[in-house]
């Protein structure tokens, strides 16, 4: 029989899912528009939809999971959403009181054909947004970051952590390039 995720140590599934980065997909836009309009017809009031990292990004490679930041006014709960969200498919990662984390696609087998990553938050916070835009218009930091990426890939293919963190600080000079060229690009909610 065999385990559940919920079972599962943190080492099992890091062997389960591995990082693994593929060269840009153009049907990863079609994927992330199909769960777009599917968020949009299950979930109300969202504010602003968007699609980020890395597979938003047409030059670099990624790991073939489409990362989705949904923005809701502060006027609403969060957790007024996550009934929704899971309604959709997605599971609950994580959750506290300004985000709350979903994931879609992961099974006990590995990763099913399409991987989502949602990220709900309020209006406003949303960085990724700022740094998806950057490498997109900067070409040169975009080849800079694919390359840290595929170099990080091996080290760090079973320990998701040590990935993420491994690229936290080129992720946060270059929003802060972003928000200073970009001023209040993001504070509306249209994007």
């Amino acid at each position: 029989m065999e385990k559940k995720l919920s079972e599962m140590s943190l080492k099992e599934l890091w062997k389960l899912f591995p990082i693994c980065l593929k060269e840009h997909q153009p049907y990863w836009k079609e994927w992330y528009t199909e769960e777009e309009n599917l968020l949009k017809n299950r979930v109300p009031e969202i504010e602003r939809i968007s699609h980020i990292g890395s597979t938003a990004i047409s030059s670099v490679y990624a790991k073939p999971i489409i990362d989705i930041l949904v923005e809701i006014s502060r006027d609403h709960r969060l957790t007024d959403y996550k009934e929704a969200i899971e309604n959709s498919g997605y599971i609950c990662m994580s959750e506290d009181s300004d985000r709350i984390s979903f994931n879609k696609g992961y099974t006990e087998k590995g990763f099913a054909e399409r991987v989502f990553h949602l990220h709900l938050r309020y209006v406003g916070d949303n960085d990724e947004l700022y740094f998806r835009d950057y490498l997109m218009e900067h070409t040169d930091i975009a080849v800079e970051y694919e390359r840290m990426k595929l170099e990080l890939w091996k080290k760090f293919e079973f320990d998701r952590d040590g990935y993420t963190n491994s690229k936290t600080e080129f992720i946060q000079t270059y929003t802060q390039k972003a928000k200073l060229e970009y001023g209040d690009r993001y504070t509306a909610t249209e994007g």
